[in-house]
């Protein structure tokens, strides 16, 4: 869509636009910018295209648009909208398409048409003086009527609310969620407290809580805005996988954050830790340079961290032992008898391994592709069942829970079912009430950050087995903390890493390449039949060329469904052929827009009966036993009447949101390799251009790679490939994990 070219002539003046808003054709999530259709009653049956600040508003809406006309040389004329408001229908037809458009919960299309046919022009006023009157509608009972009036009451409620937040800068779809937290208090508490923001309001950060405050006048240097922006700065460390920031570099990130000097920022650091907002602890530093750091970290995740060693020191020393009976057990009887029952004899390193994780009470086993992790943990799981021992397998991702039950025959959850997280992120199962299990083998271990694993820890009785799975060579989790790591790095730990490629695994491109890049040599891309580059060096083609071969190619050559077995896993979200564009061309390519289906539009999004979508929060409210940061899932149902979506998730769970709940959800036909870990899938292709330069590194592509089951299928620029393979990881984290187990 061409963008709109401002003539070198005097300044139009400023216009007003009364219209109906008809359909969007294009919103860009991320500046606001929106392309749309409107009517207007000079207009007839023509539309007129507008552009400009029109993210939020809803189709059926009734807006003043404030703005200029103008002439664009391919598009013609358009109106640029500088501002908007909603207002009230006055035409049947605008009633009729507003009251439709499923703005108020309870009225769907078919009874708008009730509705207006009843009372014509003066329904609007009905359901605003006379809410009762609408049982005269046909089909409508006292229950829906109530609903109706209901529902009427909070559209006005939030309206009014938000004339005061679009005048300080917020959007419609965060100032519903700001009405949601805060109800009548919501401009008290923008106008006073406009950092709590921040931290009640799920996509609010620290920098629109900031564009907030400057709104409403609170000086730049004031402590609240400097003490706000340090939490906020350890929050971006925590998102990049820090448990904590050395004092300097967080001063010096705060700094080019706030714009204020390290003089104001230093005493106010010293104020949030006298006040408990953060915690400052001297930690040894690691390498050549041992002197101690000043780690500053936020609350919750000192007390994981510590919560955690101390979790694992416990299960290690408690003098009970649920899985005795392999204390003393015959090996020479108990590997032939596991043979017997497999087909297959372990290797010696699988042996060792086997051994380690029925005999010590907590074990590591790492190991790249092709290298027997699965058939270790099969056997581990085999001669467990073989004592009526009491197993217990989690995985952190629905998928890969799938993959671990197939593999071993017992059931498998995910962690955070097996521990039923309750709202406010606190779990059933903890150190007063443990799981009944003796013992506890976690696979894709690489990608459970410190909070969760704590969690998991507390949750494990005395005595048991834990056993912690997983490729250490993959990307950290997403979450912060590098737990598998740390667990290498810490001599009390026992672990087996196999190294071993078995012959069968040698046939397979995916594997031999994954090694390749994981030792920073070139993947083979000629000679396999499950590994394959198509070069393209542009990054539009590059993405043009990644549909085909997911629409197109991947099916008509391997029989696979392009929705269901084929997933994109890119470097980067943003970019010609990052995540996000290429969500919007797959979803033309799968699931194009079709008249007789309903869709609705949040934000630069509109989502279709057959999507494929992500969860982007953990919500514990939702579902049985809540939905969690990265669930896959498909829509299956799009609801105007009920304002509401219905996602069926990967663990066979159907969960409705509401519509002003979209924000939760984001396509998922192509998603970053970052959110692609513990998941695997048939077929998987990885876009690369030199656009996503800052992330083309070994254990992204290696990650990538290892999330292919069948096939890989490689798209974009040799050079860029050749960058992500001689780049090494980003460096380690910082955690005190390995630190804090070395000491308790």
């Amino acid at each position: 869509m061409g963008s709109v070219t401002t003539p070198q002539v005097p300044a139009a003046r400023p216009a007003v636009l009364e219209a109906v808003l008809e359909r969007v054709t294009y919103a860009n999530e991320d500046t606001g910018y929106t392309v749309a259709r409107v009517a207007t009653d000079k207009s007839g049956a023509d539309l007129l295209t507008v552009v400009g600040a029109l993210l939020g508003a809803q189709v059926g809406e009734s807006l003043r648009l404030t703005g200029r006309w103008r002439s664009h040389p391919k598009y013609g004329k358009q109106f640029e909208v500088d501002s908007y408001t909603t207002v009230l229908p006055a035409t049947v037809q605008g009633i009729r398409r507003y009251l439709g458009s499923g703005m108020i919960k309870g009225i769907g299309p078919v009874m708008a048409d009730r509705m207006v046919g009843h009372f014509g022009t003066d329904i609007l006023r009905i359901i605003e003086e006379e809410p009762a009157r609408l049982v005269e509608v046909p089909g409508l009972g006292p229950k829906r009527t109530k609903r109706i009036g209901e529902a009427w009451e909070e559209q006005k409620a939030i309206k009014e609310v938000m004339v005061f937040l679009q005048s300080v800068g917020v959007s419609t779809s965060l100032a519903v969620r700001i009405y949601k937290t805060y109800g009548d208090e919501s401009v008290d508490t923008v106008r006073r407290r406009p950092y709590q923001l921040a931290a009640d309001v799920w996509g609010i950060g620290f920098k629109t809580a900031d564009t907030i405050a400057q709104a409403v006048g609170i000086p730049h240097d004031s402590p609240e805005r400097i003490k706000a922006g340090l939490q906020y700065t350890l929050s971006e460390g925590a998102d990049d996988g820090h448990c904590f920031l050395p004092e300097p570099n967080l001063v010096t990130a705060a700094e080019k954050i706030l714009g204020v000097p390290r003089e104001l920022i230093v005493p106010a650091l010293d104020e949030l830790v006298a006040d408990e907002g953060v915690v400052r602890e001297p930690i040894p530093g690691t390498g050549d340079d041992a002197a101690t750091i000043p780690a500053v970290y936020l609350v919750p995740f000192h007390r994981a961290e510590r919560s955690l060693a101390r979790g694992l020191r416990d299960l290690l020393d408690a003098p009970d032992d649920r899985l005795k009976a392999f204390a003393d057990v015959d090996w020479d009887k108990a590997l032939p008898w596991l043979r017997q029952r497999t087909g297959t004899a372990l290797a010696e390193e699988q042996e060792q391994a086997v051994k380690l994780a029925l005999t010590s009470k907590v074990a590591v086993l790492t190991g790249g592709p092709g290298c027997g992790k699965s058939f270790t943990v099969r056997s581990v799981v085999e001669l467990a069942a073989a004592k009526k021992a009491k197993i217990t397998l989690v995985a952190p991702t629905g998928r890969a829970a799938k993959r671990l039950a197939e593999l071993t025959g017992h059931e498998a959850a995910t962690v955070h079912r097996l521990l039923q997280l309750q709202p406010g992120g606190d779990a059933k199962f903890d150190q007063d009430n443990p799981l009944d299990a003796d013992l506890v083998v976690v696979d894709e271990s690489s990608m459970v950050d410190l909070i969760l694993a704590n969690k998991l820890v507390k949750a494990i009785p005395r005595g048991a087995h834990l056993l912690l799975v997983g490729d250490v060579d993959q990307l950290p989790s997403v979450g912060a903390g590098e737990v598998l790591a740390d667990l290498l790095a810490a001599d009390a730990i026992p672990r087996v890493r196999l190294t071993k490629i078995f012959r069968q695994a040698q046939q397979s491109g995916i594997v031999v390449n994954a090694h390749r890049v994981n030792s920073g040599e070139p993947p083979h891309t000629r000679g396999y039949p499950d590994f394959f580059l198509f070069p393209c060096d542009e990054a539009d083609e590059t993405a043009e060329l990644t549909v085909d071969v997911i629409a197109n190619r991947i099916p008509r050559k391997f029989g696979l469904d392009p929705r269901r077995d084929v997933q994109v896993i890119a470097p980067m979200h943003r970019g010609a052929a990052g995540a996000g564009t290429l969500n919007t061309l797959l979803q033309e390519a799968l699931t194009p827009h079709d008249e007789n289906r309903p869709e609705r539009r949040y934000g630069g999004r509109v989502f279709r009966v057959g999507d494929k979508v992500t969860q982007l929060r953990n919500n514990y409210d939702k579902g049985e036993a809540g939905v969690f940061n990265g669930t896959v899932g498909v829509v299956t149902a799009v609801s105007p009447e009920d304002q509401s979506l219905t996602v069926l998730t990967d663990e066979d769970e159907s969960i409705d949101y509401a519509f002003d709940e979209l924000d939760e959800l984001a396509h998922a036909y192509a998603i970053t390799i970052h959110r692609s870990q513990g998941s695997e899938y048939p077929a998987v292709v990885i876009p690369l251009t030199t656009g996503s330069w800052m992330m083309l590194r070994r254990n992204l592509l290696y990650t990538g790679i290892t999330r292919a089951k069948k096939l890989v299928v490689l798209v974009g620029s040799r050079r860029a490939l050749a960058a992500a393979v001689r780049t090494p990881g980003a460096g380690r984290r910082h955690t005190a994990l390995a630190h804090r187990l070395a000491q308790t």
